[in-house]
């Protein structure tokens, strides 16, 4: 049987309800993609060009760092990576996760949560990205639907 980590990024918490679910569904390990510095109210304030979330989203190359490594990708066959879709794609430290560990070989499902965008650009984003990694087909998700949406991408 093969090996699960569901790693996530959550804001708010709606991301770590629906990682909670699909871990608990798959039998896998849960990893929380935690910033370094921990963002604020203020910080997440998207509709001001200076806000921390919006400075890092408008530079591609932001990568701020991770409150603690990523575990050992040795251990893990399949990698479920989710986050809040911000601008569009996937916030800059799920790309500081994405490249702290080598995850070739590895099966990478994205999977997202959001109030208004779609799955398809941010997965095309994470595909351009990353194309060396073996991607399948993401989703949006809820804390409703994520555990029935993880069993049927894996075949369960």
């Amino acid at each position: 049987m093969s090996k699960i980590l569901v790693a996530y990024f959550s804001a708010s918490g709606v991301t770590a309800g629906a990682a909670k679910e699909i871990a608990e569904a798959v039998g896998g390990d849960l990893f929380e993609i935690r910033p370094e510095e921990p963002y604020t109210a203020a910080d997440l304030d998207w509709r001001n060009k200076k806000s921390r979330s919006s400075l890092e989203m408008t530079d591609p190359d932001s990568r701020p760092a991770m409150a603690a490594p990523a575990p050992d990708m040795a251990r893990y066959d399949t990698v479920f990576v989710g986050f809040p879709i911000w601008w569009g794609v996937e916030p800059r430290v799920v790309d500081t996760f994405l490249e702290s560990r080598d995850l070739t070989g590895k099966t990478v499902i994205p999977f997202a949560t959001s109030g208004g965008s779609g799955m398809p650009y941010a997965q095309r984003h994470l595909q351009g990205l990353y194309p060396a990694l073996r991607w399948e087909q993401g989703e949006l998700v809820t804390a409703r639907t994520a555990a029935g949406w993880a069993k049927a991408a894996l075949g369960m």
